[in-house]
């Protein structure tokens, strides 16, 4: 293989919305792209001295010599396209989206690699359809050269590109004066999700209202997620029909998050596709197909809604997190720090519990109004007096609860806030008032994981572990891999071995154990457990486990009884301890 090295002008390009325009219709996409070629891009890059270097199904990646050619080329293309598309409906138009960069290139047998084409690929996703984006050096290197307009576009953190690069955009007519006549709108302090109303790609028209519906019912049960900005269904339905970038719908309706999909029936069975789109970079977060029979249309809509659904807020909040931790600990502002506080809090470790502590009351000092810190230091600082016991058991009552208190105040429709209120309660014995505001909080939210896991909770401390399993469950089919998930699986097993399935119990508690070996409490419960199913010498080895990873847990869980245990229930965690071979001396 013969390689080599050069310094060329490296032109990117693909089509916008390829995927929604072949789902539509492919034969005809296809053969319109191939007249695009044949009659525009091939004399084109020809006529600027560029050379095709390969093709993919929706892209093109060109060499030039110059950096004026390749806008030249470049401009030349946009200009052509935006003639072909004036007579061309909406829905149905090709447009191009161009990326250029300058940069040292290594070619090898006909193609090229290199920092310099990787840019130019991420500059692509950065242009508007029917735009023209470019790297610092192509602007400099054309100024005074052609007659164009630059917009600075900043700084711009591209995927895998190390440091971030400020960005240019090409003035090309109607693509720019839309862009100025619409000003991007300022993103809200949580995260913010427009759904787009679902294109229905079958043959059948009565499907459309069957894929409106469930873009209809998304919107409606994202709302109830607190932690969620959701973008009314009059301004996202303005979308329908439209060929529109998620990129400009970002810009449009100052969302971070853009959720689209498509609808496909074949017979009896119905096919929905939707992919979680973060805006501002064009990154897939999360996508998923969901087939089904159609018996009955109405519970197959509830069916897909809530799936959907519970499938997405974990996924924003998982992206939130991701983002956050990019960014350095001084130049957090106050949700990126609650943020960086939930992603140590789910750790169930006892320093990343102090470190969780640490950003949220970052947060709540950057934000003295931001009910969800204030649920996050309480939360951190309840699980320090109650599983790391690095605070005084009396702290949840004089400090976390009051914290919870200030939450519910400050925002009373946050479910989150009253899932938080629920835990304080719950710590200091008083279950039906925890049971009392974890209903509140689901009565907002329906689909809160947090608010099923605090029900369940206060259930099985008060004697209703079969029904407390319920609800930790829902909580787990809601969020699976989602927050605080140590004491959730935690939680099973105690209502497991509350239930005097013991079996069962030793399953959960391992799973825990696996997921979170620095979290003390679950060795304790399978050490119990194992006991009461005469596992003696298995028992006896996860003892001096329970007892080495956290002593002064173990020994304060062990004389004493805390506020939210009945004295009858501590007694059975005793007897399964005692049986495992623990000496009370």
């Amino acid at each position: 293989m013969s390689q080599t090295r050069r310094l060329a002008a490296i032109l990117a390009a693909d089509v916008a919305g390829y995927s929604r325009l072949i789902g539509a219709n492919e034969g005809d996409t296809l053969t319109r792209l191939k007249a695009i070629r044949a009659e525009l891009l091939d004399p084109t890059i020809t006529a600027h001295n560029g050379r095709l270097v390969k093709t993919t199904g929706d892209g093109l990646l060109v060499e030039f010599g110059s950096v004026v050619d390749a806008l030249h080329c470049a401009t030349a293309v946009q200009a052509g396209m935006a003639q072909r598309n004036l007579t061309t409906p909406a829905d149905k138009r090709i447009e191009f989206r161009i990326g250029i960069n300058v940069g040292d290139i290594v070619v090898e047998d006909g193609d090229i690699f290199g920092d310099g084409v990787n840019v130019a690929a991420r500059l692509e996703g950065l242009a508007e359809p029917g735009g023209i984006c470019v790297s610092a050096r192509v602007q400099e290197d054309a100024a005074g050269k052609l007659e164009l307009s630059f917009e600075d576009m900043g700084e711009q953190a591209l995927k895998n590109i190390a440091r971030p690069m400020r960005a240019y955009r090409i003035a090309t007519g109607p693509v720019s004066a839309a862009t100025k006549e619409t000003p991007a709108l300022a993103l809200p302090d949580k995260p913010s999700i427009a759904v787009l109303p679902f294109a229905n790609l079958s043959a059948d028209p009565e499907q459309e209202f069957f894929a409106d519906g469930i873009a209809e019912d998304v919107i409606t049960a994202l709302s109830r997620y607190p932690s969620l900005f959701v973008i009314s269904r009059n301004s996202s339905f303005t979308y329908k029909g439209r060929a529109v970038d998620v990129k400009q719908i970002g810009r449009e309706l100052g969302v971070r998050y853009v959720l689209e999909g498509s609808l496909r029936k074949s017979g009896d069975r119905i096919r929905v596709t939707t992919q979680l789109v973060e805006a501002h970079t064009g990154k897939h977060v999360w996508a998923e197909r969901y087939d089904r029979d159609l018996a009955d249309i109405f519970a197959v809509q509830d069916e897909i809604t809530e799936a959907m659904t519970i499938a997405v807020a974990p996924a924003i909040a998982g992206a939130e997190q991701h983002r956050a931790l990019r960014k350095p600990p001084e130049s957090l502002d106050a949700w990126a720090a609650y943020q960086r506080g939930l992603w140590h809090l789910d750790k169930a470790a006892p320093d990343d519990n102090a470190l969780a502590e640490k950003f949220f009351q970052q947060a709540v000092d950057l934000d003295r109004n931001f009910a969800d810190a204030y649920c996050g230091l309480a939360l951190a600082q309840m699980y320090s007096a109650t599983v790391f016991l690095t605070r005084p058991m009396a702290s949840v009552q004089t400090s976390a609860e009051p914290l919870a208190r200030l939450a519910v105040a400050l925002d009373g429709n946050n479910a989150v806030a009253h899932s938080c209120l629920s835990s304080a309660l719950f710590y200091r014995g008083d279950h039906h008032g925890a049971l009392a505001e974890a209903d509140c909080a689901l009565e907002l939210s329906p689909n809160l994981a947090f608010g099923y896991f605090r029900r369940g909770a206060a259930l099985i401390f008060s004697g209703w572990p079969q029904e407390g399993l319920r609800d930790l469950q829902t909580s787990l089919r809601l969020e699976p891999r989602g927050s605080y998930l140590a004491h959730r699986l935690t939680q099973v097993a105690v209502g497991c071995y509350y239930s005097r399935a013991y079996e069962n119990a030793v399953e959960a508690a391992k799973q825990a154990i696996r997921s979170f070996p620095e979290f003390p409490q679950p060795y304790r419960w399978l050490t119990a457990a194992l006991g009461q199913l005469g596992r003696v010498e298995e028992a006896k080895a996860v003892l001096e486990i329970a007892i080495a990873v956290a002593p002064a847990s173990f020994d304060f869980y062990v004389r004493e009884c805390p506020p939210r245990f009945r004295q009858e229930d501590h007694a059975h965690m005793l007897e399964g301890l005692r049986k495992a071979g623990w000496r009370d001396e």
